[in-house]
């Protein structure tokens, strides 16, 4: 049998992984900001809902964060081997 005693080579360098964890924080930051604004009482419509924050901002934010989220997997470092 065989042995590779090599070291493991990770998919993606650290850089890719660091744009890979902030779109998955922007995204989280989208999704937190478009929730709530709803109305415990069916009889009373809040018009929260509909307010900058959860009709522009959020959902910015969440393809804002799949964008950065494309670029990490698709960039690749200069210096690669």
């Amino acid at each position: 049998m065989k042995q590779n005693n090599s070291p493991k080579k990770l998919l993606f360098q650290k850089r890719n992984y660091r744009f890979l964890f902030l779109a998955l924080f922007v995204i989280a930051i989208g999704f937190i900001l478009m929730s709530g604004g709803g109305s415990d009482d069916p009889n009373f419509f809040n018009e929260a809902i509909f307010n900058f924050r959860r009709i522009r901002l959020a959902p910015t934010l969440v393809l804002l964060g799949f964008g950065i989220a494309m670029y990490s997997i698709l960039t690749q470092e200069a210096n690669q081997k």
